[in-house]
């Protein structure tokens, strides 16, 4: 299981990304220095994500089972990457479509649309959405891959909801246009033995200090199906057509109903999204229910283990808000209760 700080799993595109990107440096010629500030242009993190066929197959099936939504439509890809959203809208009859990213990696989608004929139906545009002029006023579709671990740590949806406010039509539609976050616990002894306890004892010397930096720094990993203990809860709807950026910060309660008698390590996260405006609906999941995606799950360890009987109840809530230094980590809180106890636990983690 790897930790959600250094990983370098999907970082959400750098559209809005505040890393100086020199200008006259191409993708060619980047060195080690240049990735560093600009990680979304190795090719390997789009390889990564190209190869999740849970998620490059859902967009597809979503634009390419729709050709009557895009025929002849203007489409805006936000954090174009490699160009594949965009090519998928343009072949599924768009008049025209503007892709628009930060990162380097534009350089290389530029030869890529070129390569596969849309020179003429793709326009590339590299820059920060807030500071670029695009050569469309006004937009018919947003499309856009912009969620992160968690749904929202290092995820573009504020520069998506500009580009709504911005470019989007009347009427018009975002690709895709729900995502649900939800919640479960589940039983982890051996890998919270492991990961966590380890401190304890490490070959003989006291590392305690470490443990509890290591409980509050959520991890990503995939979890077994068998190992979740509750049922889900969903925490938190977002409707992209509405939403606001003030909505990413929220507080949201939860119930979490055991369903058998067994014992809680941590609390587990993950998110659903659904293209509603399409004819057949589609979605997809990042549950441990589901087929394996790149954005696995997210892993809340609790300080303490707990004893659950089936039927019985876990209620709290999540408090969710960008870091006040940096906006694309995560300050997240968790505080329940256990059945009729009355004592609260609360523990504060941060994605970083």
């Amino acid at each position: 299981m790897e930790s959600a700080g250094p990983s370098t799993h999907h970082i959400a595109s750098d559209v809005t990304s505040t890393h100086h990107i020199a200008p006259d440096v191409t993708s060619d010629s980047m060195t080690s220095r240049d990735y560093y500030a600009d990680s979304y242009a190795h090719f390997g993190i789009h390889e990564e994500m190209l190869k999740d066929t849970v998620r490059t197959g859902s967009y597809r099936s979503a634009i390419m089972n729709n050709g009557h939504l895009f025929k002849g439509k203007t489409v805006l890809d936000v954090g174009c990457g490699t160009g594949i959203l965009s090519m998928f809208a343009a072949k599924a009859g768009a008049s025209h479509v503007v892709g628009i990213d930060m990162s380097n990696i534009i350089d290389q989608a530029q030869k890529i649309i070129e390569a596969n004929g849309f020179k003429d139906t793709i326009t590339l545009v590299k820059g920060k959405l807030e500071e670029t002029e695009l050569p469309i006023d006004k937009f018919d579709i947003i499309i856009s891959e912009w969620m992160g671990y968690f749904l929202l740590y290092e995820s573009m949806l504020d520069t998506v909801l500009l580009a709504r406010d911005k470019y989007l039509k009347p009427e018009g539609l975002i690709f895709p246009d729900t995502a649900k976050l939800l919640f479960a616990a589940i039983e982890d002894q051996d890998y919270k033995e492991e990961k966590i306890n380890f401190w304890d004892n490490v070959y003989g010397f006291n590392y305690s200090c470490i443990k509890d930096i290591a409980l509050r720094e959520p991890l990503v990993d995939t979890v077994e199906l068998k190992a979740v203990v509750t049922d889900p809860y969903v925490i938190k709807e977002i409707n992209l057509l509405t939403a606001t950026k003030e909505d990413l910060t929220f507080t949201a309660p939860f119930t979490l109903t055991a369903t058998r008698d067994d014992h809680i390590h941590a609390f587990l996260a993950w998110f659903d999204i659904v293209f509603d405006c399409t004819h057949k609906k589609v979605k997809f999941s990042t549950g441990p229910h589901a087929q394996y995606t790149h954005w696995k799950q997210t892993v809340f360890y609790t300080p303490s283990t707990i004893a659950i009987k089936q039927g019985q109840e876990i209620t709290g809530s999540l408090d969710c808000a960008p870091n006040a230094r940096n906006n694309r980590d995560l300050d997240i809180s968790i505080s329940y209760v256990v059945g009729d106890e009355e004592e609260e636990t609360t523990v504060d983690y941060k994605m970083s």
